[in-house]
């Protein structure tokens, strides 16, 4: 089998990229929505507090977002919690030092780090990736963090279509298959532990179907 990397990706890996830089300036015309409501972060917001609380455990205060899309999810919106705080945005309610985007599809933010994070987040990204690149990408984002990474996989199709008419969601596998791709890859990065949430279809009471997120707490390659 063929071994791909960052440096040697698979032709499929490149012919989706340019698929996501084109939806990313036309947006997703088949659905009629328009360049500013494509890919534009939406998917991380409802993972905010599960984040928060790793951050509140292990005081990071740096964090990547890998795949961010156009990193609308940190513009300022009131974050009102239940005890009566708020907070005027996704940073302050994380109270980090920063927050770095990096998406190889949006122009703005396309540049491929060269430093390390203390923490990265990944929210509906990888499932959008080939499966046979999903091995070298999981171990770069595990690359890219010195303390943990919260990976976040929908593991149903997608409501958007990639301009050839394809499911923008072409890797769709059960989470114990991602999971054992995790556990694989953290053996390289010792100090690193990592957080999965899985985003599966579920049958509800009256016959239809819901989405529902799994959490996985991953191994943790100790020192």
């Amino acid at each position: 089998m063929t071994q791909y990397s960052r440096d040697s990706p698979s032709l499929r890996y490149r012919e989706l990229l340019g698929y996501y830089r084109e939806m990313h300036v036309h947006g997703a015309v088949e659905q009629n929505i328009p360049p500013e409501e494509t890919f534009d972060g939406r998917s991380l917001p409802k993972h905010a507090a599960h984040i928060q609380t790793v951050l509140n455990v292990l005081g990071s205060r740096t964090i990547l977002d890998y795949g961010s899309g156009k990193g609308s999810q940190y513009k300022p919106v009131k974050i009102e919690l239940p005890n009566g705080m708020s907070y005027p945005d996704i940073k302050s309610f994380w109270n980090v030092d920063s927050v770095t985007c990096y998406d190889p599809g949006y122009e703005p933010f396309s540049t491929l780090p060269t430093e390390t994070f203390e923490g990265v987040v990944s929210t509906d990204v990888l499932e959008h990736c080939p499966k046979d690149d999903i091995p070298w990408l999981v171990d770069e984002i595990f690359g890219f963090a010195t303390e943990f990474a919260y990976i976040n996989v929908a593991c149903y199709p997608a409501a958007k279509t990639l301009p050839n008419g394809e499911n923008a969601h072409c890797t769709l596998e059960q989470p114990e298959w991602w999971i054992d791709i995790f556990d694989q890859q953290i053996k390289k990065h010792e100090g690193l532990r990592y957080f999965a949430a899985f985003d599966v279809p579920k049958r509800d009471t009256a016959g239809g179907q819901k989405i529902v997120t799994v959490m996985h707490r991953g191994k943790w390659n100790a020192l």
